[in-house]
């Protein structure tokens, strides 16, 4: 008989998550009540901003709460349904949390189109990964032709995604990533013009190098140290978008930029984004980012790891030792 097995807040973390901090649960498969419907999930997205959800406190989202359900985002289909809006058969996207069936009234469902993209695509560059990128760039950060942008993280699924929407824009892009095999997928597969690798010493020298009139643009994912070295290389009225900080997650004390003084010199702005503040517009991104990803021009990777959902939490620490290139996924149970 199937079951659902469940992967549980069980205590919060301090510093990077442990083994006590999860509980694993089974349950029955749910059933749907009037207007619900149920979906097995088959992909579950792992994202950094999941380190922050399981930390108490005021946040622009209500912390998971101790004994529910780690939230997640997902894909999967649709196996029983009460719903006039979705039928058996249906496959979706949702934040369905880290199990294998989740039930759904269908608020924040999307229903997906998978005959020419696949449904790990739909948690990469054509789901909220994609839709971070291209609003965090082109609203927040107001990339147009001819800017210089600088994208940190820039193997990762946001970041990924951000410089290659730059590149469609007419920007030069330069990434900043880990290591000599993430800054060859930055230039070889996500078309940046060029890369630095923040592990071997010199970044500002070299930045200073690559971007000889500063940077118009920064995309930061990272924060810390790498933050500090961009602020010392604006060009007049930069724009820098705060889109997360990974360095500083699991820090018991957040490091802020000790730089800060370099947004005056250079008369640049510094704006955090979410891309839950665009939802409304959602479907426009949506429609321009598939065009891309159809014509060729937009590379959508993911890292799919294999295994069940207790695999979860071992996966989400590879987004903190660096060891995923593009967008991690769990798949559960082998899917594929």
């Amino acid at each position: 008989m199937a079951v659902n097995q469940q992967v549980r807040l069980a205590d919060r973390p301090s510093g990077l998550p442990r083994a006590s901090d999860w509980e694993f649960t089974s349950e029955p498969v749910p059933e749907p009540g009037p207007g619900q419907f149920v979906v097995a999930i088959s992909h579950l997205s792992v994202d950094p901003a999941m380190r922050g959800w399981m930390n108490a406190g005021a946040s622009y989202i209500p912390p998971v709460e101790i004994g529910a359900v780690m939230r997640a985002g997902g894909v999967g289909r649709v196996i029983a349904s009460e719903h006039p809006g979705f039928a058996v058969g249906d496959e979706v996207t949702g934040m369905f949390g880290v199990q294998d069936y989740a039930v759904s009234d269908g608020r924040g469902v999307m229903k997906l189109d998978t005959s020419s993209v696949p449904l790990p695509t739909y948690l990469g560059a054509l789901g909220t990964t994609g839709l971070t990128a291209y609003f965090g760039l082109l609203d927040t950060g107001q990339a147009k032709e001819g800017d210089t942008v600088v994208v940190s993280g820039a193997a990762g699924a946001v970041g990924s995604v951000a410089g290659q929407i730059a590149k469609i824009k007419g920007c030069r892009v330069i990434g900043i990533a880990g290591g000599p095999d993430k800054c060859r997928a930055v230039v070889e597969e996500f078309g940046f013009d060029a890369a630095i690798d923040y592990r071997e010493p010199g970044l500002r020298r070299r930045l200073r190098e690559l971007a000889p009139r500063g940077v118009d643009v920064y995309f930061d994912n990272v924060g810390g140290e790498i933050l500090d070295d961009v602020l010392a290389c604006l060009a007049r009225g930069a724009r820098i978008v705060i889109c997360g900080a990974i360095s500083q997650y699991n820090e018991n004390q957040v490091r802020g930029p000790a730089n800060y003084m370099m947004l005056l010199v250079a008369r640049a702005s510094m704006t955090g984004m979410l891309v839950f503040d665009y939802a409304d517009r959602y479907p426009e991104a949506l429609a321009e980012l598939g065009g891309w990803y159809r014509a060729g021009r937009l590379v959508s990777r993911e890292q799919i790891v294999h295994g069940s959902v207790r695999d979860f939490p071992a996966t989400l620490l590879m987004l903190f030792e660096g060891a995923n290139t593009g967008k991690l996924i769990l798949a559960l149970d082998g899917s594929s």
